[in-house]
C-alpha cells in the first residue's frame, strides 16, 4: 500500500520469512484455530466461517461469503467485517511459520464496496520477520481470485507464548479450549517451535 505507516515497514535488518518444514502443505485446508472464533470458527452462527488454505512459500488463500448478518450499509458488507476477514487471513499465515502471534497493527484500505452474497477471495503473504515481529500484506478481491481488489491491508503480528491467552482470556473459554482435542492437537503442533 502506498500510504503504509512507518510502523508497518520492516526495518532494514529484517529477514525474509522461512516456511517451517512442518508447515501445512500447499493447498491444505488450515481449519479453524478455535471453534468460537468469529473469523474462522464453526461455532459462531454469524461469524465469517473463513476457510484458509496454505499457499506456496509463506502465503495463504482464503474466502468467505458475505452474509446478510455482515452488512453495514443496506446490501453491503460492513467495513469492520471486511477488516476482520483480512485480519483472520493474515493471522492464518502464522501456521506456516509454526508460531503463535497476535495482531499488533492492521491498516486497511477499502477500495470498492462488497455486496452481500459476494464471495471475497483473499490472498496474504508474509513479507519480513524481525525478532518477534512478523510483517505481512493481504488483498481481498471480488468476482474471483483475479477480480478487482475490494480491500487490502498491511499488518504487523507479534509472536507470543500460549501464556498470553491463558493470562488474558476468560477462564471458562480457556478451559473449554484446553479440553477440546482439536485445540490440544494444534497446541502440540507448535511445541516443536522453540
Amino acid at each position: 500500500m502506498s500510504g503504509t505507516s512507518a510502523a508497518l515497514k520492516p526495518p532494514a535488518d529484517a529477514v525474509a520469512p522461512v516456511r517451517h518444514p512442518d508447515a501445512p502443505a500447499p493447498g491444505e485446508l488450515l481449519g479453524a484455530h478455535y471453534e468460537h472464533c468469529f473469523g474462522c470458527g464453526g461455532g459462531q452462527p454469524h461469524g465469517l466461517h473463513l476457510m484458509a488454505r496454505a499457499g506456496e512459500g509463506v502465503s495463504v488463500t482464503a474466502e468467505f461469503t458475505v452474509q446478510p448478518a455482515h452488512q453495514g450499509a443496506p446490501g453491503l458488507a460492513h467495513g469492520g467485517v471486511l477488516a476482520t476477514a483480512l485480519d483472520e487471513t493474515l493471522g492464518s499465515l502464522n501456521w506456516l511459520l509454526r508460531t503463535i502471534a497476535v495482531t499488533g497493527r492492521l491498516e486497511t484500505d477499502f477500495v470498492r464496496p462488497v455486496p452481500v452474497d459476494t464471495v471475497l477471495h483473499l490472498d496474504a503473504r508474509i513479507t519480513a520477520v524481525h525478532g518477534r515481529k512478523i510483517y505481512s500484506t493481504a488483498t481481498g478481491r471480488i468476482g474471483g481470485p483475479d477480480g478487482p481488489v475490494a480491500v487490502r491491508a498491511d499488518a504487523l503480528f507479534i509472536e507470543v507464548k500460549v501464556d498470553h491467552f491463558i493470562d488474558n482470556g476468560r477462564p471458562a473459554e480457556i478451559q473449554a479450549a484446553m479440553s477440546d482435542p482439536d485445540q490440544v492437537r494444534r497446541a502440540r503442533a507448535f511445541e516443536v517451535n522453540p
